[in-house]
C-alpha cells in the first residue's frame, strides 16, 4: 500500500510539474519576442556583429543612488565585483581611474563583447580528431572623450609595469599602446580621433574596432537598432543593455554540448535584438525593454494583448504568478524555435512523450489544442495552515478554452487515468458549483480541478480553492506591492510575472533547496520582481519590468584582499590615499572621496565603502 501511494504521489507531481512547466516556457517566449536617432556613447565604433553591448552611466550621484540598495552582504559583494574589474582591467596596466580616465571621461561608458572570428573547416573533421575549441570572445571599453587634451596626455605617461612592457604600434594610421611579455594578458588601448579611448583584452579586438571607426559597419548602423532605442528611451537613464540574438546564440551553440544544426540556427537569423535600458528608481531599478525581427524576415509576430483578467482572478496574498494571451500559440512558437536554441529549457518531444507515457493523453491534440485563451500559473499560500497541513502553499493552474466541449472531454480522460492510478475521483461543491477532486491514497495530494465560466482551473498541494472560487474580494490587482511593482503602462498587455521574493523563499511558505550563497546574497537583497509583456506590432515586442530593492544603512567590508595589499602601503577605508606621484602606486588622488571608487583603481584593493561618489 505504502508503495501504491508513493507511485501515486510522484504521478500527481509529475502531472502538477508538466502543466507548470508549460506555463513558464509560455512566458518565457511572451517576454521574448528617417532622421538620426539617439544611440549610446561608443555605439558608432563598436563593430555591427557585436554579441552584446552594455552601455553605463559615469556619473557619481548615479553610483552613490546605486549603492543604496541591498543588503549589507550583497553591497560588499557588489563592491568586490567592481574592484576586481578595477584591478584586472586598470589597475594592473598601470592605469588609475581618477587620476587617468575621470579627468576627461564623457557621460557613457561601453563594455562590448565581441566574438572572435573562426574560420570554419571546409571538410569535416577526422573521425578520431579531438573536438573543435569552444568559441571565444573579446572585451572591449569604449570610453567618450569629453576633454580631448587629458586624454592624450594619459597614452603620453609611461608606465610601469611589474610583468612584461608597453609597446606601441600603428594600425591604419591610429596609435596603440599595448604590453607585451605578460603571460595571459593581451592590454591594448587606443585613441580614436578625438572621441573615443578603446580598451581591449585582444590586439585583434582593438583592430576590429578601429576598422569601424575607419568605416566598417556598426553597432549604431544595425538595422531598427536607433528605431527601437528610440522606444524604450528614459531621460538620465543608469544603462542600457543590447543583444544581437544570432550572434549570441551562434556563440552558445558553439559552447553548448548539444548539438545545433546550421538550418536550426538558420532560423535564428529572423531575429535582430533584444534592448533594454536601466533607471534607478527610489524602490529599485526599472526596466523598458524591446525585441524585434530583421526588416526583411519572413517571420512574423501575431498582435495579440489578450491577457487582462487573471490579476483579479487571483487573492492579494499571491506569492508568485505568471500569465500570458493565448497559450496555444505561445507553446506553436516555442516549438518552432527550440530545436534552435541552445538553451531552450525543455525539449518539446520529451515533454510530449512524458505526457503521453503518464496520462495517455496526446499534449498538442488532447490539450493545447483546446488552450487558445489566457492562461496563469500560480503560488497561493493556504488562507488557514495549521500544523497538520502538509503544504503551506499551492498552486493554480488557469485556462481560458475556445473549446468547451473539447476540455470536458479530455479533462474526462484524465479523470480515468487518475483513477487507474489509486486515485480517488469524486465530484464535490465548491460556492455552490460543481468540482472534481483527486485524492491519492491514504490522503498523500489532493488536486483539485473545475471551471469558472469558460476558465477551467487545477489545484495542487494546500487547501486554496476557497481563494479563488469564488472570485476574491480583495484580488492581486489590489495588492500594494503588486502595484509597486506591476506598473507598466503598456495596455493592453499580454502577460505579466510577479513574484513576491520574501514570501517565495520563506521556508514556511515553500520548502525550497538552499541556494549556494553566491546566489543567495542576491536573493536576500530583492523585494520583488514583475514583468509586463505586450505585442506593439507585427515584428516587435514591448516589455517592462521592475526589481524591488532593499535598502541597508551600510554594507560590510569586502573579503579577501591579496597578498600586495598586507603591506604598510595598503589602502585601507577612510585612510590617506599615498601619494599619487609615486609611479608604482595605482592607487586613488588624495581628492578621491572616503575611499576607493568601484572603477578600477588599486590592485585588489578592500573595496569602497558605500558612499564612495565615483564609479
Amino acid at each position: 500500500m505504502f508503495k501504491k501511494d508513493k507511485s501515486s504521489l510522484l504521478f500527481s507531481i509529475g502531472v502538477a510539474t508538466l502543466l507548470v512547466s508549460l506555463g513558464f516556457i509560455a512566458y518565457l517566449i511572451v517576454i521574448s519576442r528617417g532622421p538620426a536617432k539617439d544611440v549610446p556613447a561608443g555605439a558608432t565604433v563598436v563593430p555591427q556583429d557585436v554579441m552584446m553591448a552594455v552601455s553605463i552611466a559615469t556619473d557619481e550621484s548615479q553610483w552613490n543612488r546605486l549603492r543604496e540598495f541591498g543588503t549589507p552582504e550583497s553591497k560588499a559583494s557588489f563592491e568586490q565585483i567592481l574592484a576586481q574589474l578595477r584591478d584586472r582591467l586598470l589597475t594592473a596596466n598601470g592605469y588609475s581611474y581618477q587620476q587617468d580616465i575621470k579627468p576627461w571621461v564623457g557621460n557613457t561608458a561601453t563594455i562590448a563583447f565581441l566574438r572572435n572570428k573562426i574560420a570554419i573547416p571546409q571538410t569535416p573533421p577526422a573521425p578520431n580528431a579531438p573536438p573543435p575549441l569552444p568559441a571565444q570572445q573579446s572585451v572591449a571599453i569604449i570610453l567618450p572623450i569629453a576633454n580631448p587634451i587629458a586624454a592624450k596626455e594619459l597614452l603620453a605617461k609611461p608606465r610601469t609595469l611589474t610583468q612584461g612592457k608597453m609597446v606601441e604600434r600603428n594600425y591604419k594610421g591610429v596609435q596603440v599602446t599595448e604590453t607585451q611579455g605578460v603571460p595571459d594578458r593581451k592590454f591594448s588601448v587606443a585613441v580614436l580621433g578625438t572621441n573615443y579611448l578603446a580598451i581591449t583584452n585582444e590586439p585583434t579586438a582593438t583592430d576590429r574596432i578601429i576598422d569601424t571607426f575607419k568605416g566598417e559597419p556598426s553597432l549604431a548602423k544595425t538595422p531598427g537598432y536607433p528605431d527601437a532605442l528610440q522606444e524604450i528611451k528614459i531621460p538620465g537613464a543608469f544603462g542600457q543593455i543590447y543583444v544581437n540574438i544570432p550572434v549570441a546564440a551562434a556563440f552558445s551553440a558553439a559552447n553548448s554540448a548539444r548539438e545545433i544544426s546550421p538550418e536550426n540556427l538558420e532560423k535564428l537569423q529572423q531575429n535582430q535584438g533584444f534592448a533594454t535600458t536601466m533607471m534607478l528608481e527610489a524602490e529599485g531599478i526599472g526596466f523598458k525593454s524591446i525585441s524585434w525581427l530583421k526588416p526583411d524576415s519572413q517571420r512574423r509576430i501575431a498582435v495579440e494583448n489578450n491577457a487582462q483578467k487573471t490579476a483579479n482572478r487571483l487573492p492579494s496574498s499571491t506569492i508568485a504568478m505568471v500569465s500570458g494571451g493565448n497559450l496555444q500559440r505561445l507553446w506553436q512558437d516555442y516549438v518552432q524555435g527550440a530545436e534552435a536554441n541552445p538553451i531552450a529549457p525543455i525539449n518539446p518531444q520529451v515533454l510530449r512523450s512524458a505526457m503521453k507515457s503518464t496520462t495517455g493523453l496526446d499534449l498538442d491534440k488532447d490539450l493545447i489544442d483546446w488552450m487558445a485563451g489566457e492562461f496563469s500559473i500560480s503560488l497561493i499560500p493556504s488562507p488557514a495552515q495549521s500544523p497538520k497541513d502538509k503544504y503551506a502553499a499551492g498552486f493554480v493552474f488557469t485556462i481560458d478554452t475556445n473549446n468547451r466541449r473539447a476540455a470536458d472531454k479530455s479533462l474526462k480522460k484524465l479523470d480515468d487515468t487518475m483513477k487507474t492510478k489509486g486515485f480517488r475521483v469524486e465530484e464535490i461543491q465548491i460556492a455552490g458549483q460543481k468540482a472534481v477532486q483527486w485524492t491519492s491514497p491514504f490522503g498523500g495530494i489532493v488536486v483539485t480541478r473545475g471551471w469558472m465560466n469558460d476558465t477551467a482551473f487545477l489545484t495542487v498541494g494546500a487547501p486554496i480553492l476557497d481563494t479563488i472560487v469564488p472570485a476574491p474580494t480583495s484580488p492581486l490587482l489590489s495588492s500594494e506591492l503588486f502595484q509597486k511593482t506591476v506598473r507598466s503602462e503598456l495596455n493592453p498587455h499580454n502577460g505579466n510575472f510577479f513574484i513576491d521574493i520574501d514570501s517565495a523563499f520563506n521556508p514556511k511558505n515553500l520548502a525550497l533547496p538552499e541556494f549556494p550563497p553566491n546566489q543567495k546574497v542576491w536573493i536576500d537583497a530583492m523585494s520583488s520582481i514583475g514583468v509586463t509583456a505586450s505585442v506593439v506590432g507585427d515584428r516587435t515586442t514591448r516589455y517592462d519590468a521592475f526589481v524591488g530593492l532593499k535598502k541597508a544603512a551600510a554594507s560590510t567590508p569586502s573579503p579577501g584582499n591579496s597578498p600586495r595589499e598586507t603591506s604598510p602601503r595598503s589602502i585601507r577605508p577612510n585612510s590617506p590615499s599615498p601619494s599619487p606621484d609615486s609611479a608604482s602606486s595605482p592607487s586613488p588622488s588624495p581628492d578621491s572621496e572616503s575611499s576607493p571608487s568601484p572603477s578600477p583603481d588599486s590592485e585588489n584593493s578592500p573595496s569602497p565603502s558605500p558612499d564612495s561618489s565615483s564609479p
